[in-house]
């Protein structure tokens, strides 16, 4: 029998503590080494306990959760997810960069049913944490200009787990060729899709907005998909515009990499280009099928670089992907890509 996934608590309130502690602990398989009350506490404690995940909350006394993750990922990297309200959306995307590895939100209400969810949530994402990678901050690209006027080259992203600092690295690197349209299906709740493109407008080399039912691709622009709803790819009298249709409940993604993709395929056919990075679980594996049926572009993120090598394994395990690379590598070449098709059709 395996040894159970152990967990410190880093968290200022007692009571939520022995929330986490209790939803933690209904897993057989997981195990609470101890508590810390604040961010100090805490890193003396991963220090010394070594547990294979931490859960942080951001606002706590005499070190906070930024200054905490700083020093830990210097120290002695170790995957933590961090658990805070919707209030700090901004919070939880720095957090991000600094190397957390996940976020969950906490729910408003402590109802039965927000804390069964939240149990299953903090247990899904413990698990996939165990095997993730700690990184570093990846480094800020200067805005590049736009470019506009030509039918854009479009690229579909998916991404889960460890997504957010990822697309920015991607994007950063596509910053050669800003022309390009970038769809981007992360799993993420719905009250953090719009901050995330927000974050990403104001660092990045593009036009980043959340995507929204009717919007025309243009070159240049990066579109989030909606949290708790589809983005797909249409062609209406021959412009591309987007869809952000809602989940029907036998649907397990919302939005759904493997219908980001299939969309792709069905209206760009071999002019598709599908990139499936980091995440836990098998959404997107379909939707490179589809791609490729259409001779389309089929990418993965490697395991060297990948915060969860899930979504990326199960892509390459269809035998479906054309090329499989490290994240810094991914976004240039991507560019170079782009550039060969702008050759090829005399752009």
């Amino acid at each position: 029998m395996s040894r159970p996934l152990t967990v410190l608590v880093i968290d200022d309130s007692a009571t939520n503590r022995r929330t986490l502690t209790t939803l933690l602990e209904s897993s057989s398989d997981v195990r609470v080494l101890d508590w810390a009350g604040d961010g100090e506490e805490g890193l003396k404690k991963v220090l010394e306990l070594k547990p294979d995940v931490v859960t942080l909350d951001l606002e706590m006394p005499r070190l906070g959760g930024h200054t905490f993750l700083r020093l830990l990922m210097s120290a002695s990297p170790t995957p933590v997810i961090v658990i805070s309200s919707y209030a700090h959306k901004s919070d939880i995307f720095k957090a991000l960069e600094l190397g957390a590895v996940d976020f969950i939100a906490k729910p408003p209400q402590g109802t039965p049913a927000a804390l069964e969810h939240l149990r299953r949530e903090l247990l899904d994402k413990v698990h996939a944490a165990r095997h993730a990678k700690s990184g570093g901050r990846p480094g800020a690209a200067l805005r590049s200009a736009v470019l506009s006027g030509e039918v854009p080259q479009v690229i579909a992203v998916g991404a889960s787990t460890g997504g957010p600092p990822a697309v920015q690295r991607l994007l950063e690197g596509l910053a050669a060729e800003p022309a390009v349209s970038v769809l981007v299906g992360q799993h993420m709740p719905a009250q953090f899709t719009r901050a995330f493109a927000e974050r990403l407008d104001r660092i990045g080399p593009f036009t980043v907005t959340e995507a929204c039912e009717g919007d025309v691709v243009t070159p240049g622009h990066v579109y989030i998909a909606p949290g708790g709803r589809h983005l797909l790819l249409s062609d209406r009298t021959g412009r591309l515009e987007l869809r952000t249709p809602s989940p029907v409940p036998s649907e397990k993604y919302a939005p759904s990499v493997d219908r980001l993709f299939e969309s792709a395929a069905e209206v760009l056919g071999p002019r598709a280009v599908a990139v499936v990075l980091t995440g836990m679980g098998a959404d997107g594996a379909q939707g490179v099928r589809a791609v490729r049926r259409e001779g389309g572009e089929t990418w993965a993120e490697s395991e060297d670089t990948a915060v969860v090598y899930g979504m990326p394994k199960e892509a390459v395990a269809t035998g479906a992907v054309t090329r499989v690379l490290p994240l810094d590598d991914i976004g240039a070449e991507l560019a170079l890509l782009v550039r060969r098709r702008k050759q090829s059709s005399g752009q």
